[in-house]
């Protein structure tokens, strides 16, 4: 099985510990999407950004559609979370 050295909290600076910080802040921990992007901590800020946009951002769909949407794809997609 492959894995991926995520960087824990003490380990972060800058950007990453920005972004921890914020994904503490939003969800009260820190998810495993948001680690698995720490050692590029400019993609983990874009992602992030992405995510904000796409669930917070204006949309035709209300955000419980669009939470429906993301849970049906994770279950498609087999990721358990």
């Amino acid at each position: 099985m492959s894995h991926i050295h995520v960087l824990e909290y003490d380990e972060t600076s800058g950007v990453a510990r920005r972004e921890y910080d914020a994904a503490s802040r939003r969800a009260g921990r820190i998810w495993n999407i948001v680690s698995i992007q720490s050692q590029l901590p400019e993609v983990m800020r874009d992602s992030m950004r992405l995510y904000q946009s796409i669930m917070y951002g204006p949309s035709p769909l209300s955000r419980a559609q669009r939470e429906m949407i993301a849970v049906v794809t994770s279950r498609s997609n087999e990721c358990h979370y």
